[in-house]
């Protein structure tokens, strides 16, 4: 049998290196846009110096890599214009704090880079789509290494265009999810508030989801199996007697969308309130919406094979996405679906 030539061969294997790729980062929440693919011009921001994209690097030798030490906020432009800036940064140092990671940056520091970063690279965008911007941070050099490297720590920003190809479509189709048997890290380990990226179970528990439905993501429960959250997103059930209902903010990730539902709630006027949720209800529900910083919100279709409502993203959903959009000037699955077509 001839074997094929060594140009297609390597076109194959990109190819299916490239969709492996985006498939693992859309479900650790990560952007596509890898560091061997940064935007024409754009700009990173690393331990006090912004440099081109291309030229972003940090030494393996980072107690971020050898340890998986890192603190890191995921935000989104709407417009150019980064949401919720101040929330991102109130849970960033809450976890420095936690971790005594001191940064030489301050805080109004912090946000002006981010701010001048963001403008910066959203110039390098087609017009009507938008940024996500990586804040991270790690305590620096692996302790061993520390006295002869220097112990300050690690500060880097950077940014990519939304991936919009990978949930256009869910905003109409709905996203269905699988209660994973990956149980969430216990408390014990570290504060179901702190954000961090040892995420090791997450990317088990969508592995797992997977195999039932290559398009599902993952639900965490705790030892009492109870709804915690999905991996990188916070559950919202909607009850007809109780309206929005969410986890105990206390056993979950404290999400900056998850505050952005209950204040559109607020304004539209619905019912908000947190309990512990067990399979049987989430499975019986009227709604479950699943709210992430990049998309928003995302109807969920199927849980655990079973269908939700009729199949069809609700009511309730659609008028918390419909408000999110008018608070931020952007129809925000229009946006997605205008993208994607170009």
């Amino acid at each position: 049998m001839k074997s094929r030539p060594v140009h297609a061969r390597s076109v194959v294997a990109v190819r299916r290196l490239t969709l492996a790729m985006l498939d693992f980062l859309w479900h650790n929440s990560s952007p596509p846009r890898l560091a061997w693919m940064p935007m024409s011009n754009s700009l990173a921001y690393i331990n006090g110096q912004l440099l081109p994209e291309r030229e972003a690097r940090l030494p393996l030798f980072d107690t971020g890599f050898v340890l998986g030490v890192t603190v890191a906020e995921q935000l989104r432009t709407f417009q150019g214009n980064l949401f919720r800036l101040d929330d991102h940064l109130d849970r960033l140092h809450q976890a420095l704090e936690y971790l005594e990671i001191e940064l030489e940056e301050t805080r109004s520091e912090l946000a002006a880079r981010a701010g001048d970063l963001a403008a910066h690279n959203y110039r390098q965008l087609d017009a009507g789509s938008d940024l996500g911007l990586v804040l991270f941070a790690t305590p620096g050099p692996y302790p061993t290494l520390a006295a002869s490297l220097g112990g300050a720590a690690t500060l880097g920003m950077h940014t990519y265009p939304l991936p919009f190809e990978l949930w256009a479509d869910r905003y109409e189709a709905g996203q269905s999810v699988v209660i994973s048997s990956v149980p969430q890290v216990p408390a014990e380990c570290w504060p179901r508030d702190l954000k961090c990226r040892s995420r090791l179970h997450y990317f088990l528990a969508d592995r797992e989801a997977r195999r039932s439905d290559p398009r599902s993501r993952a639900i965490l429960v705790d030892d009492n199996d109870c709804i915690l959250e999905a991996t990188t997103a916070n559950v919202v059930m909607v009850s007809e007697a109780e309206g929005l209902v969410a986890p105990p903010r206390e056993k979950t990730l404290p999400g900056i969308s998850l505050q952005m539902v209950e204040t559109l709630a607020g304004i539209l006027n619905i019912s908000f309130s947190e309990r512990d949720i067990s399979r049987r209800e989430l499975m019986d529900a009227e709604e479950v919406i699943l709210t992430s910083t990049p998309w928003c919100l995302l109807p969920v279709v199927l849980v655990d094979g079973a269908v939700i409502r009729d199949g069809n993203p609700g009511p309730t959903y659609r008028r918390l996405l419909r408000a999110w959009g008018d608070s931020v000037g952007v129809d925000i699955a229009n946006q997605a679906r205008t993208i994607c077509i170009r």
